[in-house]
């Protein structure tokens, strides 16, 4: 085509170029390195993980870290049914971030059914196979198809950890900033905020980061968000004093004002 009487020189290398920027939006491009994570110190990831949990909870609570080069791993097997760890992917907002972690446990019936997607999302990043828009449709498909399901009973996933790096909403809001939100998340599937009269001013509300990619009332991940009270807060920022100044440590990005 190019070779076609009348195409000059310019015109070529412009067409050219879109057609790299259109392939490199559909996520075909991918740098080499976009996938590698670091791997936190692991007695560090482990605290942090099991600081989403309250205190009675911890002991007996199953933890997995992240081997960067292959996923999730089992560091602590535990016996009541909960499990935490700390999220590296957000596989809703189709990027690849090295900046996002978040400590985060789940119910046994969390554990079966939502942290199936993490674990999935995790080993795919984790073998550089896959762009992360790959990844987001990988997830969404298996969605439709129904391999991953919504939690089959009402249940709680608590991220209490004294601060997170993460996307502050819902996938339509693709900014990462570093909170101190210790909150309660309880299974809301394809719930929205008219069904509890949330706002988006105020808690308790839902967020459902799904429901914007597969539809309104067809996102099985969603939760009503509730996060603690301002005591409970400053107590839980003044019990972890210590993990956060290990976190900064390892990372200036955890510094919290």
């Amino acid at each position: 085509m190019f070779n076609t009487p009348g195409f000059s020189k310019k015109f070529k290398q412009a067409v050219i170029t879109c057609l790299f920027l259109f392939i490199c939006n559909q996520g075909f491009c991918q740098k080499n390195s976009d996938w590698k994570l670091d791997k936190m110190p692991p007695d560090l990831e482990k605290d942090f993980a099991l600081s989403s949990l309250p205190p009675h909870l911890r002991k007996d609570a199953t933890v997995y870290l992240l081997d960067p080069q292959k996923g999730y791993y089992i560091a602590q097997k535990g016996s009541n049914g909960f499990v935490c760890f700390v999220t590296r992917t957000e596989w809703e907002w189709g990027k690849f971030r090295k900046d996002v972690a978040a400590a985060i446990s789940y119910d046994a019936e969390g554990a079966r059914t939502i942290f199936q997607v993490y674990k999935d999302v995790a080993a795919m990043r984790a073998s550089g196979k896959y762009t992360a828009l790959q990844i987001k449709d990988i997830v969404l498909n298996r969605i439709r198809k129904g391999i991953y399901k919504a939690p089959a009973r009402p249940g709680i996933s608590y991220m209490l950890g004294p601060v997170m790096r993460a996307y502050p909403g819902n996938a339509d809001n693709d900014k990462v900033m570093t909170m101190s939100m210790p909150h309660y998340m309880f299974y809301a599937p394809y719930l929205t905020n008219k069904d509890i009269g949330g706002s988006e001013d105020g808690w308790p509300q839902v967020i459902n980061a799904g429901a914007l990619l597969l539809g309104e009332r067809k996102g099985p991940f969603g939760y009503i968000i509730l996060p603690v009270g301002e005591v409970e807060k400053a107590k839980i920022i003044n019990d972890n004093k210590e993990l956060l100044k290990r976190l900064k440590a390892y990372n200036p990005y955890f510094a919290i004002e």
